[in-house]
């Protein structure tokens, strides 16, 4: 799916990191379902509902997600931001104000080599309250 997202479809929001699920840099939310894009097949998709990182913002205004991460500066170079802002959606669309230990324990699948997770931490702490 990873390829289709990114090479037909031209949405590079989401990134090839690992390629063997690792790291979450292309996750995104497959009928609800936070998955890592690279693992999906892109026939897989027929009839199913995919949201990407470009898919959720407004046009004129940035996701709440989107603007924690900006107001807490949880982000450094931008490879992983996307795929921990698709994981932070998930976790918040079935859980509204989730634990630190839940925050934690959600974004688990997505790594950050640059800034540490203090900061992504807190962007999903503020953007549930």
């Amino acid at each position: 799916m990873l390829e289709v997202l990114r090479d037909v479809l031209h949405l590079t929001g989401a990134k090839e990191g690992c390629n063997n699920g690792n790291c979450g840099a292309c996750s995104v939310i497959l009928d609800g379902r936070l998955v890592n894009s690279c693992l999906v097949l892109g026939a897989e998709l027929e009839g199913k509902s995919l949201e990407t990182i470009e898919g959720i913002a407004e046009p004129d205004q940035l996701h709440p997600i989107q603007d924690a991460f900006l107001e807490n500066a949880a982000l450094q170079c931008g490879i992983c931001t996307p795929g921990f802002i698709m994981a932070a959606k998930a976790l918040l669309d079935q859980n509204p104000h989730p634990t630190e230990h839940e925050i934690r324990y959600w974004l688990a699948g997505n790594l950050c080599r640059c800034t540490g997770y203090d900061k992504i931490v807190r962007a999903v702490q503020d953007a549930g309250a």
